[in-house]
């Protein structure tokens, strides 16, 4: 079991910045590959980035490459989404989530465990 709890989302300006934190507790923090997702109004959840267990292997969404940075800090068991040049479609409600396995995936389905999410709104 993981329980996985979101927090940084906010209000921001296009072109600005926000760094979304998922704080996880349960089975052992880097032995399951991690992801972020996203769902705006509307629409179905998308995936937006993620990497494997040992953190060395990331991927992005090309919607977000180049603006947004996923890491993580073993000691403190959290997940970050460092998120820069803000647009107004990035507006949605953001989720961590954690994978069934050591890989990480880009397909929702790969993942077991899901936080609550937090809402990011972009404004133009």
């Amino acid at each position: 079991q993981v329980q996985l709890v979101e927090s940084g989302g906010g209000l921001v300006q296009a072109g600005g910045s926000l760094r979304l934190s998922c704080a996880a507790s349960g089975r052992t923090f880097g032995t399951y590959g991690m992801g972020w997702f996203r769902q705006a109004p509307g629409k179905e959840r998308e995936f937006v980035a993620a990497f494997n267990w040992s953190g060395r292997s990331t991927i992005y969404a090309n919607s977000v490459q180049g603006r947004f940075t996923i890491s993580r800090d073993n000691a403190k068991n959290t997940l970050y989404l460092q998120m820069n040049s803000l647009k107004p479609e990035d507006t949605a409600v953001y989720y961590c989530a954690a994978a069934r396995g050591l890989a990480g995936s880009s397909m929702s389905t790969d993942y077991a465990y899901w936080g609550q999410g937090t809402q990011v709104t972009v404004s133009s």
